[in-house]
């Protein structure tokens, strides 16, 4: 082989090596883009309650939920997000027809609430304050949140939710949602602490 042959082999050989290189590189740069940390875990979260009486924020259509003694089936979940932030309204359900909702949410600690719906109510919201069943109420938040919905909870599969919130003294709540372009329902909630609360996964096509 003469010196000018040998010289082009010589270099067509490091012109592969340095290639096989960079594509090593650039395949080891997209698997760490690629890998993205887990949300971080927060330390106060109360493990030790979540394995006595379940977790709460895994609820979902056709789980038991027992409440203060009574229990309820889940009959469909609605999980809401809003800017980012997120959290979940379940329809719960008696062997009688007795029919609540169940709000679930971290605000950063864990917050549930069970809502009667007050379907003779006249009052509307957007005022500072409201008086509604011999209690006053004032405005707490308000905003527009997009939905989904699974299980039987006569709403559509995806949405927007218009919400108005009001609180009292001594913490009962009062909720106005509309849905798409629905008009207001109000409701009456009681926070609950979190050993009100007993949940009962259900095996089902949704369960982890």
């Amino acid at each position: 082989m003469n010196g000018p042959v040998a010289y082009l082999v010589t270099a067509l050989g490091c012109l592969i090596g340095v290639a096989g290189v960079v594509v090593a590189v650039v395949a080891v740069r997209k698997g760490r883009r690629a890998a993205r940390p887990a949300a971080p875990a927060d330390p106060f979260r109360d493990t030790d309650s979540d394995a006595l009486h379940g977790d709460p924020r895994t609820l979902k259509p056709g789980d038991i939920v027992e409440i203060r003694r009574v229990s309820y089936a889940v009959r469909g979940s609605v999980h809401l997000n809003e800017g980012g932030w997120s959290w979940a309204e379940h329809l719960l359900d008696t062997v009688e027809g007795d029919k609540r909702w169940l709000s679930v949410e971290e605000d950063p600690d864990l917050e549930l609430v069970l809502w009667t719906a007050e379907p003779a109510a006249t009052i509307t919201p957007g005022a500072p304050t409201l008086d509604f069943a011999g209690r006053r109420y004032a405005a707490e938040e308000s905003g527009q949140a997009r939905f989904t919905a699974t299980g039987s909870t006569g709403l559509d599969p995806s949405g927007t939710l218009r919400y108005h919130d009001y609180r009292a003294q001594g913490g009962e709540r009062l909720s106005f949602e509309a849905y798409g372009q629905a008009g207001w329902e109000v409701a009456r909630g009681e926070q609950l602490h979190r050993a009100d609360v007993m949940v009962y996964p259900q095996a089902g096509p949704e369960a982890s």
